[in-house]
C-alpha cells in the first residue's frame, strides 16, 4: 500500500515505519506536527524539531504543521493536516507508532475512519520489552530528550541507549521500559532507515526535578 507515517521522530513512530518498509509498503511522506503545549495529550513534543533532518536522512518528503494543543482541538488540527499531505501524495493509509495508548490510537482511528483511510499499526500490542530489543538488534541509536519518572534522571538524557541500560530500564519496578507511562521520551539519531546519522552539536538541560528534565536541542546537523 501507498502510505504516510505520522512521524514524530521517536523511536515508535521510526520503527513503525522500519516494520511497514519491510513488508514491502510503500512509504510517500511523513507527517509531522508540532504542538505548542508541551503537555499535550495526543503529541510527542521533545526535540520536535529534528524529524526535518531525520527525514532528509531518509530521503523522504515531510509534512510539518502545527497545533496549539488543546484537548480534542488538536486533533482537527491533524485531520486537516493529513487531508493536506493527503492531496499531494495520494496514499491509502497512515502508519502510527502506537503501542498500548487508546487514546490516541482511538483518535487516529476515527480520522482515518473519516477520509475513508486505513490505519496501520505495527507495534500494537507488542510487548515493550521486545520492542526495545529489537530496536538495539536492528542497531537504532536512540536517545532519551525528555525524562520524568523515580530512578531517572538527567544523566539519562542524550546518552546512546544500550543494552546494559536496557537491562538496568528493566529492573526499575516503577518503570515501564518502552515509556508507554511517559517515563520518558526518545529520538532516533541514527538507524538501517538514515543514510546519515543526526550529530547533536549543542544542547542544554531544563530540570524541573531530580526526576523530571528536559533536553533542549539548541543546534544540530546529519553526518
Amino acid at each position: 500500500m501507498k502510505l504516510a507515517v505520522l512521524f514524530t521522530g521517536g523511536k515508535d513512530s521510526t520503527y513503525a515505519l522500519y516494520r511497514a518498509q519491510k513488508q514491502d509498503h510503500e512509504i510517500t511522506c511523513l507527517i509531522t506536527i508540532h504542538s505548542i503545549n508541551p503537555d499535550s495529550y495526543m503529541f510527542h513534543t521533545p526535540a520536535i524539531e529534528i524529524t526535518e533532518l531525520q527525514a532528509e536522512s531518509m530521503n523522504l518528503p515531510h509534512i510539518l504543521g502545527s497545533t496549539e494543543g488543546k484537548k480534542e482541538e488538536e486533533l482537527v488540527d491533524l485531520k486537516e493536516l493529513i487531508i493536506a499531505a493527503k492531496s499531494i501524495f495520494e496514499f491509502e493509509g497512515v502508519i502510527t507508532g502506537a503501542l498500548f495508548s487508546e487514546y490516541q490510537s482511538s483518535r487516529i482511528q476515527t480520522i482515518c475512519n473519516s477520509l475513508k483511510l486505513e490505519c496501520i499499526n505495527p507495534l500494537w500490542h507488542k510487548k515493550q520489552e521486545d520492542e526495545m530489543q529489537e530496536l538495539l538488534n536492528h542497531e537504532f541509536k536512540i536517545i532519551f530528550t525528555a525524562i520524568a519518572a523515580e530512578g531517572l534522571d538527567k544523566s539519562w538524557l542524550n546518552r546512546v541507549i544500550t543494552q546494559d541500560d536496557l537491562e538496568t530500564l528493566k529492573q526499575k519496578v516503577m518503570i515501564n521500559v518502552a515509556g508507554e507511562g511517559g517515563e520518558f521520551e526518545s529520538l532516533v539519531i541514527d538507524c538501517p532507515l538514515f543514510e546519515k546519522e543526526v550529530v547533536i552539536e549543542d544542547f542544554e538541560i531544563t530540570e524541573e526535578s531530580k526526576n523530571t528534565a528536559r533536553m533542549v536541542i539548541k543546534k544540530a546537523r546529519l553526518q
